[in-house]
């Protein structure tokens, strides 16, 4: 098998219009790839949800004003509340996104960062941008943070003010003391929805300091707060994530 491999190639090198040639775009004659420009990757179609605690999820945000999605890494509660946010902007049910999260660090110091304040901050901000980009694609997200209907900022900066026809993500609550998370969902504004996501069992605060269990707990006995609990069944990442995590 390999001579005949090795007689085909040298006589392909030989003779290379007699070589084997198959069409990278099968159907298309004339096509050539310099004609087109690359396209902004972006998804269109709806989210699907990838089991009954995502679907119960995404209809909790349809139905509530204040949802706590709590559940461990790679169940898709910040995916799913960012695409419900990019729909609810899409269809002129908010005028604007705004997403926040703790700038705290995962259990390592990276000392003083260079840059602006934004430079700063865009190594906690990462995960948000990257679930935009999938959504959105580049350029419209470059122009809707430029235009301000899209602000993604640190919980720091969130006191004082009330968000009124705002989607508001607060991502990686579990980070956030009981005493930010109150001043968190008081910001709610008029026609506004707000979704708390985070896994209380992975907090990269001091024991004893998060306040998303304790918010979450609060939160039951309010008839107008959904609160979905995910487990590791409902993980959507590589299956040895659920495995891993049953024993860490």
């Amino acid at each position: 098998m390999a001579k005949r491999s090795a007689r085909r190639r040298e006589r392909d090198l030989q003779h290379p219009d007699s070589a084997t040639i198959y069409p990278l775009f099968p159907g298309k004659s004339g096509y050539d790839p310099l004609e087109e420009q690359p396209r902004d990757r972006r998804y269109v179609k709806n989210v699907r949800a990838m089991g009954p605690l995502q679907q119960q999820l995404m209809d909790a945000i349809d139905a509530y004003s204040v949802v706590a999605a709590l559940g461990p890494a790679g169940t898709g509660k910040t995916y799913l509340a960012i695409a419900k946010a990019v729909e609810a902007l899409d269809e002129a049910r908010v005028s604007r996104i705004v997403l926040t999260r703790p700038a705290v660090e995962a259990g390592e110091s990276l000392g003083f960062l260079p840059g602006d304040l934004q430079d700063k901050l865009a190594p906690y901000l990462r995960p948000l941008y990257d679930a935009l980009t999938e959504r959105l694609g580049t350029k419209r997200l470059k122009v809707l943070l430029a235009e301000g209907i899209i602000e993604i900022a640190p919980v720091a900066y969130m006191r004082g003010r009330t968000l009124n026809d705002s989607f508001v993500v607060i991502d990686e609550a579990q980070n956030c003391t009981y005493g930010q998370l109150k001043m968190l969902l008081t910001r709610l504004g008029w026609r506004s929805t707000m979704v708390l996501t985070g896994d209380p069992d992975q907090t990269d605060l001091l024991s004893g300091l998060s306040g998303l269990g304790e918010i979450a707990h609060r939160l039951d006995r309010v008839a107008e707060v959904a609160v979905v609990r995910m487990g590791e069944s409902d993980i959507v990442r590589h299956p040895l994530v659920a495995s891993m995590l049953t024993v860490l």
